[in-house]
């Protein structure tokens, strides 16, 4: 963890002189800006003013002023940027004028989450998400670049050299790679990154998204995280595996369980399906989200679990003799497209709640949930989630896990920000629309 003497050290000793602060707004989209390595020292100590009322879903205008104070564990240097007068990065906190955490800063959203599992005797919220994503020929319109399909080799993939550089990219930031390859749909990809603490991976997810996009930018391409970009193909998902640890020990694994899993994490995982359709707008928060949330393309939308069958919306991995540390559950409606620090937060909030009330875990669903019709899904008592973004707005909106976990001032502001695009799909006439009903109405 370095220092903030380390990081000016660093910077001097890699011709750095540019250092890009980072933050996200509420929809987790990265913001940025640059200061020389003169502005650095008072950047660490006090840090940088800007203006809130022009990020989406912070501060009104006559409360516009706030701070971006830098993590120094967060420095890298960026390496698709030049070694000469280089360019390097931190991720920042934003405050408020006098230094007080700003309520509605993601990253804060999240401290906030853990902090609450502290209190409740866990140290570690272990999270390990698998972003997929699309390479196209371009940023106007989606062209695959090839139809390869899962775990397809060149010369069908076309993007391994993609894939190469951005892993060599991330491990050069300090981000662990486990593996990459080519996704069910042609185009789609995936690069998978080592578990880690909740905060580390958040600020890992965002550097992630971007180190992606540059590196297709590189080679002319343009690389999405839109979840449902190709009418009739799978859409891109981010299944989260996630555990809790007290110390170095697993708080989900029992020896002497049936299915390994101790009481904590069965209630856990109660509580994250209990909660699920309230905040599944947090972690699939578009209305093209709600696209790729539908039976046949194997995105989970009935609220079960199970070990090996990936139609539930949790699974449990089987556990492995010897791989206590391993035991986790995975859960599998959201996407990569929206913001880390509140997707983080409202899963563990979601599994934390359950603890707090002793949910219990439902029997397992090992049967494909896709071939029930629905009078079958209903008699076994498995429910969906909300079928789009204005069903499950309305379910956030009454939902006061959600407005714990995000604060009131960020709960007012995601709940009108999602209504208002609700509205303004609605008022849409689409080309669907017009091909369909044009030419016989």
């Amino acid at each position: 963890m370095p220092s903030k003497d380390e990081v000016i050290e660093q910077v001097q000793e890699n011709d750095v002189e540019f250092i890009r602060l980072w933050f996200t707004d509420i929809n987790g989209i990265l913001k940025s800006f640059a200061i020389t390595q003169d502005e650095l020292e008072t950047a660490l100590n006090q840090g940088m003013g800007f203006d809130g009322s022009s990020i989406t879903g912070f501060q009104d205008i006559e409360e516009s002023d706030m701070i971006a104070m830098p993590d120094p564990n967060t420095f890298n240097i960026l390496p698709w940027r030049p070694k000469e007068k280089a360019v390097a990065r931190m991720i920042c906190d934003v405050l408020k004028p006098g230094g007080t955490p700003y309520e509605g800063d993601p990253r804060y959203i999240l401290r906030r989450a853990l902090a609450k599992m502290e209190k409740m005797g866990f140290d570690h919220f272990y999270v390990g998400p698998e972003l997929e994503y699309f390479y196209f020929a371009s940023p106007e319109c989606p062209e695959p670049i090839d139809q390869g399909g899962y775990f397809d080799l060149t010369p069908l993939d076309m993007a391994s050299d993609l894939r190469r550089e951005t892993v060599i990219s991330l491990k050069k930031m300090g981000i662990a790679v486990e593996y990459s390859h080519h996704e069910v749909a042609p185009s789609q990809h995936e690069i998978d990154m080592r578990f880690d603490d909740a905060l580390k991976m958040a600020d890992n997810m965002v550097t992630y998204r971007l180190t992606v996009k540059e590196v297709a930018t590189k080679y002319g391409l343009y690389a999405t995280f839109m979840p449902k970009p190709l009418f009739g193909e799978n859409g891109s998902g981010m299944h989260v595996h996630q555990s809790l640890f007290k110390g170095k020990n697993n708080a989900f694994f029992d020896a002497e369980d049936e299915y390994n899993l101790s009481d904590d994490a069965k209630a856990y995982i109660g509580g994250v399906l209990k909660y699920s359709p309230e905040i599944v707008s947090l972690l699939a928060p578009w209305i093209n989200s709600f696209k790729r949330l539908v039976p046949g393309f194997e995105a989970p939308v009935y609220i079960a679990w199970s070990r090996r069958n990936r139609s539930a919306l949790v699974r449990v991995p089987l556990y492995q003799p010897g791989k206590e540390v391993a035991t986790r559950m995975e859960l599998r409606c959201p996407d990569p497209s929206g913001n880390p620090y509140l997707q983080l937060a409202a899963m563990l909030t979601a599994g934390l709640k359950g603890i707090e009330e002793g949910d219990d875990m439902p029997d397992p669903m090992e049967l494909n949930l896709y071939n029930l019709t629905e009078e079958e899904r209903k008699a076994k008592g498995v429910e969906a989630l909300p079928g789009s973004l204005e069903e499950a707005i309305a379910r956030t909106e009454n939902s006061e896990l959600v407005k714990e976990t995000l604060g009131s001032h960020s709960f007012e502001r995601f709940i009108a920000l999602k209504k208002k695009e609700c509205e303004e799909y609605r008022l849409q006439v689409t080309p669907w629309e017009l091909e369909k009903y044009y030419h016989i109405l």
